[in-house]
């Protein structure tokens, strides 16, 4: 049960992005995201820990000098201003923009996919506008199911979701309990599913990111072993004129003697090299080696 206090922030936290969103119609896609993302980088470290932020940058990047840490936060924030401000504009994404805003690599991969007829894990981060990358799989005619937090807000949270099922990806799967059969059913069906491997998980396992250990998810890897399917990691990273590049991997291979805790860490490995080609598109401020 959510408490007043909660109740009220989240209401007030609703209004402005609500209002903001309103605002960035008006100005039109360039015009707002140059201006979410001043105001990211002004506002953002009032609302999360800089402190924990620095923190994750010192884990990967323990010989970096202050202003390397600097400029991906910097970067960091102008990428979350960005990525609010394009919410508003994910209809034409998906309906009139995609050729021409999103790079893509690696196509005949997916292609192979529809092929094959079996379904895949899609592996990835939080990487700039991550929403895209679920986007583009489902364009390009798989059946996919893609995993999501719900938000904590809980005016915001809906609207959200409505965004992600009309425009990003049809079929949403909630993490959670709930969530882990719905993922089942899916697979089994014959539906892959896109998941981020970023985030911190209480019912991951202690696997080395960047040589610490930090609390990973280990579904990838048990669908791995269960059903013996591919793995595909995809990774996006905006460009100077802020489109996109949007690049799938070739499949993973695993052999029979690897282990969930072989494969997470493979799959970690992956993540790093993503992460350190582009950092400031990463968002660091999750309590990621808590």
């Amino acid at each position: 049960m959510i408490n007043l206090t909660k109740k009220i922030k989240y209401l007030f936290q609703s209004t402005l992005i609500l209002s903001l969103f309103f605002l960035f119609k008006l100005l039109g896609l360039k015009n707002s995201r140059l201006f979410a993302s001043k105001i990211s980088v002004f506002f953002g470290p009032l609302f999360r820990s800089t402190t924990t932020t620095i923190s994750n940058i010192k884990r990967a990047f323990p010989d970096s000098n202050q202003d390397f840490k600097k400029k991906i936060i910097h970067d960091m924030w102008l990428t979350y201003g960005k990525i609010l401000s394009e919410y508003n504009f994910i209809k034409d994404f998906r309906e009139k923009e995609f050729e021409k805003r999103i790079e893509v690599e690696g196509q005949i991969e997916l292609e192979k996919i529809k092929i094959d007829k079996r379904p895949v894990i899609f592996i990835s981060g939080h990487f700039d506008n991550f929403e895209l990358m679920a986007m583009h799989i489902e364009r390009s005619g798989i059946d996919l199911a893609a995993i999501y937090r719900p938000l904590n807000n809980q005016f915001i949270n809906p609207i959200m979701e409505n965004i992600r099922k009309k425009y990003i990806c049809k079929k949403q799967i909630k993490k959670g309990i709930s969530g882990t059969r719905d993922l089942l059913e899916y697979f089994k069906s014959g539906t892959s599913i896109a998941l981020m491997i970023d985030q911190r998980v209480s019912e991951g396992i202690r696997c080395k990111f960047f040589g610490q250990e930090a609390l990973t998810t280990t579904i990838p890897a048990q669908f791995v072993k269960k059903f013996n399917c591919k793995i595909v990691p995809i990774h996006i990273k905006r460009k100077k004129d802020n489109n996109f590049k949007l690049k799938i991997f070739k499949p993973v291979s695993f052999s029979n003697n690897d282990t969930i805790e072989s494969i997470t860490l493979a799959l970690n490995s992956i993540l790093e090299k993503m992460i350190i080609e582009n950092p400031g598109q990463w968002i660091w401020t999750h309590n990621r080696w808590k």
